[in-house]
């Protein structure tokens, strides 16, 4: 049965997959979560409107509130990566018919959702433990790059979003400032998103080979994160998780954010060993002379399944001033309901509201 919420439509909608769920309230657990192909739509509104017709056609969501990846500013939205053009809220909401949506960058969805993270929800990467009374940030490498904070108040946790990842690429080395420099060859600029992305190890991967005056074979970055035993691969992946030490390390020390350090993202929950068996903790510690601060930050792996989901579901808890009318609800729409490789909330790693 729907709760005096009603029911809830909550997206992650990212420059490859956009993925939705619904959910029954703040304390509801996320069902019928699916991906839609970003791609295959010609913007947010028909993504979400496809994914409502095809897998819940009898429900009628009383709020919705769909996280991109991308700016969301003055009323607008720009998904970066996906080729959509820019839109608002309420072009989404008359085409939905929902009574209220609201639109926010993921990474702040992601950010709103750390203080509902449980340990089995993280793997620990290093350092001392979070205050938890201090700021926190997140970022992470997808098919974009996302930064965003999170600030505690009187009132309550304040997310932070930005755009972060279009900061300058943190390049340190004799090696990456080779790499920055055919990225700004070819780009024009050599922001830290074109290398700490799906995209951008790609590039690390054929810049080094162009270093070294070898044909690069064209590897996806799937297929680079695959072959850690090619020397190329291992030393692109190797530089990867270096440069986000750098960059994580900035940013802690831009927030304060004694409270931790979290990652996220598609690509480093695949790389987890090689992450933690990197150099990333040596250059996010490596910052004179503030090494002994910096030491005391830790630094931890979002592995939650939906944490995206979870956050969009926390920013309509906290917008929406009372209970709206019930929603109807078909009666296959059973919380454990799932295609083939989704996650769902009764599966080890539940995407719940809660920490698992």
């Amino acid at each position: 049965m729907t709760g005096s919420w009603g029911t809830w439509l909550i997206a992650d909608v990212g420059g490859t997959n956009a993925r939705f769920a619904l959910v029954d309230g703040p304390d509801g657990a996320p069902c019928l979560i699916r991906s839609l192909p970003t791609r295959e739509h010609a913007g947010l509104a028909e993504a979400a409107a496809a994914y409502l017709a095809r897998y819940a056609p009898d429900v009628r969501p009383s709020a919705a509130c769909l996280a991109v990846a991308g700016p969301v500013t003055d009323g607008t939205f720009h998904l970066t990566n996906a080729g959509w053009p820019k839109g608002t809220p309420e072009e989404v909401r008359a085409r939905l018919g929902v009574p209220y949506l609201d639109v926010l960058n993921d990474f702040e969805a992601l950010a709103l959702a750390l203080p509902r993270l449980g340990d089995d929800d993280l793997i620990p990467i290093g350092g001392g433990s979070p205050n938890p009374d201090a700021p926190r940030a997140v970022l992470g490498p997808g098919t974009g790059l996302g930064v965003a904070g999170l600030v505690p108040t009187r009132s309550g946790w304040v997310p932070l979003a930005g755009e972060g990842g279009q900061v300058d690429a943190p390049a340190a080395t004799d090696r990456e400032l080779d790499v920055a420099r055919l990225l700004r060859a070819e780009k024009g600029t050599a922001t830290a998103e074109y290398l700490l992305s799906g995209d951008g190890l790609v590039r690390i991967h054929r810049y080094l080979a162009a270093l070294d005056g070898a044909d690069a074979p064209g590897l996806t970055a799937e297929q680079i994160t695959e072959r850690r035993d090619d020397p190329r691969c291992a030393e692109a992946l190797g530089m990867f998780c270096a440069l986000l030490g750098s960059l994580a390390g900035n940013v802690a020390l831009t927030l304060g954010a004694r409270g931790g350090v979290y990652l996220g993202g598609g690509i480093l929950p695949r790389i987890a060993d090689v992450l933690r068996d990197s150099a990333f903790r040596e250059r996010f510690e490596g910052k004179p002379p503030v090494e002994e601060y910096m030491r005391g930050i830790p630094t931890a792996l979002i592995v939650h399944p939906g944490p995206a989901l979870a956050g969009a579901a926390v920013r309509l808890a906290q917008s929406l001033p009372e209970p709206h009318p019930a929603a109807a609800k078909p009666a296959d729409a059973q919380p454990n309901e799932q295609g083939p490789n989704e996650q769902g909330p009764n599966d080890p790693h539940p995407t719940d509201l809660e920490p698992a």
